[in-house]
């Protein structure tokens, strides 16, 4: 056994402690259980590549993740470890289910705090079954709740993340996309503010890809990314108007029963332009699977997450003129200030470079 095998062995009851805390062990054992199946179905790149018996779509698949980790370690400066440097069928679309929460007259996300990871806003499974359960559990105290699955997720450097099936077969700037943000988690992360992680690794990937379409992909390729982010930050804008609207009827003085009846308007306010703007132009049937489902207070606080600071993270590295060592080095020092000082440090960022 290799002194790095016993710190991964090591790793994993921590990783559970972090997952799921000292006060529930089912769900510390889920934990340690769905960790510990996706080490057990990890295998070399390099040795699933030169078996004879891989299937040759599954290793140019795999060829390219190896090119986009390169990419990523000498260009972004992210992370050069053995992540992604192994691959997992898990037999499943999903890794995990995360499980967000808010009370029905507020858009603030449930938090659950975990040993290690601190306070995040959603509750992790790898069962699907046992995330709708808990999620049933909590609509039965009066939360909205959004179950929803999730293609990957870092352990922030204490395990050899792997390649996995359930994003292996993204498109080629989706898979970039997806292994930069992971990576980034692994760069900084803070504790009890999912907001600051999320839209960090976000910004991260966002530059990631642009830098890799700029060395390596095609016109039609640049096109075809620069259209869906366009889409994705329209889809974003609805998300936050109507979140924005229905913070100011739960915090005025009606009562609870106008408020309702004012969230189920602006509920069905968000569906109308959502349609006006699908009528605009192609490519956001994307979206159609979302805007399906009944949608309360807990689906918005889940985009806002990921996407609420980017635009200040992007500032940050303009002002680092493009350097992701100064850049990563900038952010780490916001992230040892207190919560109330990092959230008014980077909008200073946007404010500062927006007067120049």
């Amino acid at each position: 056994m290799t002194l790095r095998r016993s710190h991964q062995l090591i790793a994993v009851p921590l990783l559970a402690l972090c997952l799921g805390g000292c006060a529930n062990l089912g769900y510390y054992a889920q934990a340690v259980n769905g960790q510990m199946d996706i080490m057990r179905r990890a295998q070399p790149i390099a040795a699933i590549a030169g078996d004879p018996s891989t299937d040759p779509s599954l290793k140019q698949k795999l060829a390219r993740v190896v090119r986009l980790r390169e990419f990523a370690s000498r260009e972004l400066g992210l992370p050069d470890n053995r992540s992604y440097a192994s691959y997992a069928d898990l037999e499943r679309p999903y890794v995990i289910w995360n499980v967000v929460a808010t009370p029905e007259l507020s858009t603030k996300p449930k938090e659950w705090c975990f040993i290690g990871a601190g306070c995040v806003k959603y509750r992790g499974f790898f069962s699907q079954t046992e995330a709708e359960a808990f999620a049933q559990g909590l609509r039965g105290e009066g939360y909205d709740t959004y179950v929803g699955g999730v293609p990957a997720y870092s352990t922030l450097g204490w395990l050899n993340d792997p390649v996995l099936n359930t994003f292996i077969g993204y498109p080629e700037t989706e898979l970039a996309r997806l292994i930069f943000h992971e990576l980034a988690h692994q760069v900084t992360y803070v504790a009890d503010d999912s907001v600051f992680n999320e839209s960090f690794a976000t910004a991260v990937e966002l530059e990631g890809v642009s830098r890799w379409l700029d060395g390596n992909g095609t016109a039609e390729q640049r096109a075809a990314f620069d259209a869906a982010q366009q889409r994705k930050a329209a889809f974003t804008a609805l998300v936050l108007s109507a979140r924005k609207r229905l913070e100011e009827a739960f915090d005025s003085s009606a009562s609870d029963a106008e408020k309702r009846v004012a969230k189920a308007h602006i509920f069905a306010e968000l569906q109308s332009e959502f349609a006006r703007l699908k009528a605009t132009g192609s490519g956001y049937s994307r979206y159609d699977r979302w805007f399906a489902q009944q949608l309360n207070n807990a689906h918005l606080a889940s985009v806002a997450t990921y996407t609420q600071l980017v635009p200040a993270f992007h500032a940050l590295l303009a002002r680092q003129k493009g350097d992701m060592d100064k850049f990563y080095a900038a952010v780490k020092e916001i992230g040892k200030l207190p919560q109330a000082q990092r959230a008014a440090r980077l909008p200073s960022v946007t404010e500062g470079l927006a007067q120049r």
